[in-house]
């Protein structure tokens, strides 16, 4: 609605995964090299903690990126609060293209696991490393989830695992982790996402504009100051108050963003 008016090929602020729009901070840097040393190194296993929309997403959707596909072969599980057989399934539907049985009896863990461990061979036999991603992992209650996908790294063929796993989740997922020490010690790497400093703020907002296609600031420095304050520096909530106030400054047809349309943004939308 407001692209044209701001002259940006697309809208900056979405609060989507899209790596394109992954800004490199010292935090997000080190995460996505100790993420991809887990992979390359055959580290067996990996954790990416943060709190609620710091971009854990993203930077798995960036790893993939970074190492890709003629490579490695990823499941990407963004929905893991499920039983383990349908997390399983998911697993093998992600990494393998080719239809699933079709008979009840086929899709039990057992045989599931004969399908995972036949994919895994193949990808080795044909050059490929397998990623597993669980995505939202501290919302699995359940430990014995979460010592059946310990067990998959039991796949291993002349000292090398078959495949690599990381766990990404909200803060509560280290101490889940933790409490099952055998699963502790298979997640050799671990990182921690939080919250942008205050610095880092307006070179995030300049960032994503930059990759939106403009070059030339809309942001005042009072308006970066009022989204830091009620941001809290968090990019999914930097992301909602730039995005609606892009849209107010378009139908007030302003030349540039202001601390004022900022705040009324807030006021306006009860952000």
């Amino acid at each position: 609605m407001y692209e044209k008016y701001w002259k940006v090929e697309e809208k900056p602020f979405k609060n989507t995964p899209d790596p394109r729009y992954l800004y490199y901070s010292p935090q997000h840097e080190d995460a996505l090299m100790k993420l991809s040393y887990a992979v390359t190194g055959d580290m067996g296993g990996g954790v990416m903690t943060g709190v609620f929309g710091c971009g854990k997403t993203i930077v798995g959707k960036a790893l993939t990126q970074q190492l890709g596909e003629a490579r490695y072969n990823f499941a990407f599980i963004d929905n893991p609060m499920v039983s383990f057989p349908d997390l399983l399934r998911a697993i093998v539907r992600n990494l393998n293209s080719s239809k699933l049985p079709d008979k009840k009896t086929e899709l039990m863990v057992d045989s599931l696991l004969e399908i995972l461990e036949g994919v895994l061979i193949d990808n080795d036999r044909d050059g490929k490393d397998t990623v597993i991603i669980v995505d939202e992992a501290h919302i699995i209650d359940d430990p014995k989830v979460f010592e059946e996908l310990r067990l998959l790294l039991n796949f291993q063929t002349k000292g090398k695992f078959l495949l690599t796993l990381l766990l990404f989740g909200q803060p509560e997922l280290k101490g889940k982790i933790y409490n099952i020490k055998q699963l502790e010690q298979r997640m050799p790497i671990k990182c921690h996402l939080d919250k942008l400093e205050t610095k880092e703020i307006s070179a995030y907002i300049t960032h994503r504009l930059k990759v939106a296609g403009r070059e030339e600031p809309i942001f005042t420095p009072e308006a970066i100051s009022a989204i830091q304050e009620h941001s809290g520096g968090i990019p999914r909530r930097i992301n909602h108050i730039c995005d609606l106030s892009m849209l107010v400054g378009f139908g007030k047809k302003a030349d540039k963003i202001s601390g004022e349309l900022v705040q009324q943004t807030i006021k306006d939308f009860g952000i």
